[in-house]
């Protein structure tokens, strides 16, 4: 019952909308016009407001996350589809090109945005098909939040009160329609500010101390890349310096740990700590070494029924399920620490957050008719 045509224009209207992380207020507007024209009740939240000053949005009204819902005839709790509102950069005059074959790519200077929008994209068509066709379904539950690029910082600050399903797809893994992600890892951040002292490098360096040199001994020493098969660590950025001809008394260094395990990442960034502190301590100089969480691990039960769900429509669509870990962070980490179990769906979005980002017409409508299908199933 999925419309291709239709869920096509969707996609591609839009994909044409900025909503750059922190700039979502045109998408917001737009989403609840569709949302409302289909009769599902509207809110948004303050959470725009909310993040102001660390976005630097100077916007009159920042965009908020949207909850929406459409009461059901099939018994059960609500079920919960969410897909984000922001695309990372550079996505501002996105130009969507439909090819002959049915491939959609951006005009090569953008992102695409079908991070997210092939999510936003396929849950209106999903919802349009119920609404048109009187389909029996289960009470829904959609929620579109801002600023997920940057760690998932609107579902973060969502007021989950307001939310009554415990089980959740979110629309937001990239590869083949069919895969979805049940377990996601921590990500956890470092910044290690290395103090050492200037001096003159030509006249009296030895009186100084080389901070850029304490950097690069502790970063010589960090293990980078898989350290095991559930972990990886990114030493990421370098700053520091202000004249070729002075020694450098402050670097900024930054990076994370991700694991499937949150206490493994715990342990990584407490070891790149101690390396930083004596490797500062080797050379006479300082260091003030933070840490913080930007998303939890979390890992859904194969036998939960939010995933026996997933696999049983597929099967009834003849499409094979395939369920798969993923080393990215979602919205999805957010809904486990408040009780929602939930799986991340691929939903047809390839080589993101790059100007090479693609996606088609037929991933896009397989994607649509997973999520029907869920949405209708009497059994669970």
């Amino acid at each position: 019952m999925i419309h291709s045509e239709r869920l096509t224009r969707t996609f591609l209207a839009l994909t044409a909308i900025d909503s750059e992380t922190y700039h979502e207020r045109a998408m917001a507007d737009h989403l609840k016009e569709c949302l409302t024209a289909l009769g599902l009740s509207v809110e948004e939240d303050g959470v725009g407001e909310l993040l102001r000053e660390e976005s630097g949005n100077t916007e009159p009204h920042p965009a908020g996350n949207l909850i929406a819902r459409l009461p059901g005839t099939l018994p059960g709790d609500p079920i919960l589809f969410c897909s984000h509102m922001d695309t990372v950069k550079p996505g501002v005059g996105k130009k969507a090109i439909l090819h002959e074959d049915g491939t959609i790519t951006s005009s090569g200077d953008t992102v695409l945005g079908a991070d997210d929008a092939a999510g936003l994209a396929e849950i209106l068509e999903m919802l349009t098909v119920l609404v048109e066709e009187d389909l029996p379904h289960r009470d829904l539950e959609i929620v579109f939040p801002v600023a997920e690029e940057l760690f998932t910082r609107g579902s973060k600050n969502l007021d989950y009160s307001k939310l009554r399903a415990k089980d959740a797809y979110i629309l937001d893994l990239s590869g083949p329609v069919g895969a979805a992600a049940w377990a996601a890892p921590s990500i956890l951040a470092f910044e290690a500010v290395i103090h050492g002292k200037s001096a003159h490098a030509g006249f009296a360096p030895e009186t100084g101390v080389h901070a850029v040199r304490i950097a690069a001994d502790a970063i010589a020493r960090i293990d980078n890349g898989h350290v095991d098969e559930n972990t990886t660590v990114n030493v990421a950025t370098i700053h520091g310096g202000i004249l070729r001809n002075v020694v450098p008394d402050e670097v900024v260094v930054t990076g994370e740990a991700r694991s499937l395990d949150h206490d493994r990442a715990e342990q990584e960034l407490e070891k790149i700590g101690v390396i930083f502190r004596e490797a500062a301590e080797a050379l006479g100089g300082t260091v003030d070494y933070t840490t913080f969480e930007c998303d939890h691990a979390y890992r859904t039960p194969p036998d939960a029924p939010v995933v026996r769900r997933f696999q049983r429509a597929c099967e009834e669509l003849g499409f094979e399920p395939v369920l798969q870990n993923t080393f990215g962070g979602s919205d999805n980490n957010r809904f486990a620490l408040h009780g929602i179990q939930g799986i991340v769906l691929a939903c047809a979005m390839n080589d993101v957050h790059s100007t090479a980002e693609w996606t088609s017409v037929s991933e896009l409508t397989k994607a649509a008719e997973i999520i029907l299908k869920i949405a209708t199933l009497e059994d669970f």
